[in-house]
């Protein structure tokens, strides 16, 4: 089991190569592809974002991704240029 009580789906990426770790990334609620990017590091900012989406460098879940505003789940992993995270759910503070 993963840090989120699921099993690891553990497919090969084509867009990362190998089956490289998967970093988990705590977000409240919903978020799109693009923003979710920037928050996880993968892109360094927004219009960053924009372009690797529009040329098909991004995956979820193992399949091309072009749209920037999908809505993510807990749980999809997004995957580029050798690097995954998660998106996992973020516990609120006490």
């Amino acid at each position: 089991m993963d840090q989120t009580g699921g099993t690891d789906p553990g497919w090969e990426d084509a867009a990362v190569g190998d089956r490289t770790p998967v970093r988990d990334v705590g977000v409240r609620g919903t978020i799109r592809l693009g923003q979710f990017l920037k928050l996880s590091g993968l892109v360094e900012h927004g219009a960053d974002a924009k372009d690797v989406v529009a040329a098909g460098e991004v995956t979820v879940n193992g399949r091309a991704e072009t749209r920037r505003g999908r809505q993510l789940e807990h749980g999809d992993v997004v995957a580029l240029a050798g690097e995954r995270a998660r998106v996992v759910a973020d516990e609120p503070d006490s």
